[in-house]
């Protein structure tokens, strides 16, 4: 299935042109809107990208309002660009400095567009401000960069994340299918998130591992424990590291 185009009956993904090791197809921009309905939202509408923009907002059509899963610019640096090509539409998001317009974002909230229904979960871990959104009549999670379509993320705050996860594995009986920031749509929520919590926990024992053979810096820990990952990715790994030495040592652990 082509990424681009994919999607639920009412959830549509436009892909960004910016693939990268870190992103990779590109950024998973998404359109909302209830079947029959003429006004559409759309989810990070990605990078500053001006062709990719202007196809989101023609296939978007009459856009209400632009949500943000997260402030990472291959998200977020092109909403307030796309926000004017919309109509100078609001844009809202948990952190305050990403929205334009009054209204921002936080757990609880419900997003109501003629018929259409998003809830807002807060999921922080890939950062501060993660957020996912439910999306109750299709059974799916759009989730950012909390879950990715294949491989896995970077994360701040291990501690976080670990919850974050442990919140939408909760929810994944119920869910048909996760939405993810970049990548393929996964429609085996349970088993992605038992491949996430499993993963985390399994680098958290490795990093441990690292630390009782002597390793003392991320570094050091990122050659024992990736050793086999290409090293231009290294510079990513030590990020996580450093998050999972940090959750080690609020735990005693150093």
């Amino acid at each position: 299935m082509s990424i681009d185009g994919m999607g639920t009956d009412r959830a549509l993904c436009v892909l960004a042109p910016n693939p990268s090791a870190m992103t990779l197809d590109g950024t998973n921009t998404w359109v909302l809107r209830e079947p029959g309905a003429e006004r559409s939202l759309v989810i990070d509408p990605g990078p500053e990208h001006e062709e990719h923009l202007r196809r989101v907002a023609s296939i978007a059509g009459r856009v209400a309002l632009v949500l943000l899963t997260h402030g990472h610019p291959d998200h977020a640096e092109g909403a307030r660009r796309f926000a004017e090509l919309a109509g100078s539409v609001p844009v809202r998001a948990l952190d305050p400095a990403l929205r334009l317009g009054e209204e921002g974002l936080a757990e609880g909230d419900v997003i109501e567009l003629d018929g259409l229904e998003l809830r807002v979960i807060e999921t922080p871990g890939h950062t501060p401000d993660s957020l996912t959104f439910w999306l109750p009549a299709d059974q799916a999670v759009l989730t950012g960069d909390t879950v990715l379509g294949r491989g896995t993320t970077v994360v701040h705050r291990l501690g976080d994340y670990l919850t974050s996860l442990d919140r939408l594995r909760a929810m994944a009986e119920g869910t048909r299918v996760i939405l993810p920031g970049h990548g393929d749509r996964l429609d085996d929520p349970a088993g992605a998130l038992d491949f996430y919590i499993g993963h985390r926990r399994e680098r958290l024992q490795q990093v441990e591992d690292a630390l009782a053979a002597g390793d003392r810096t991320a570094r050091e820990v990122v050659e024992r424990v990736y050793a086999d990952v290409d090293r231009a990715l290294w510079p990513v790994a030590e990020a996580s590291v450093r998050a999972q030495l940090d959750y080690l040592a609020e735990r005693g652990v150093s």
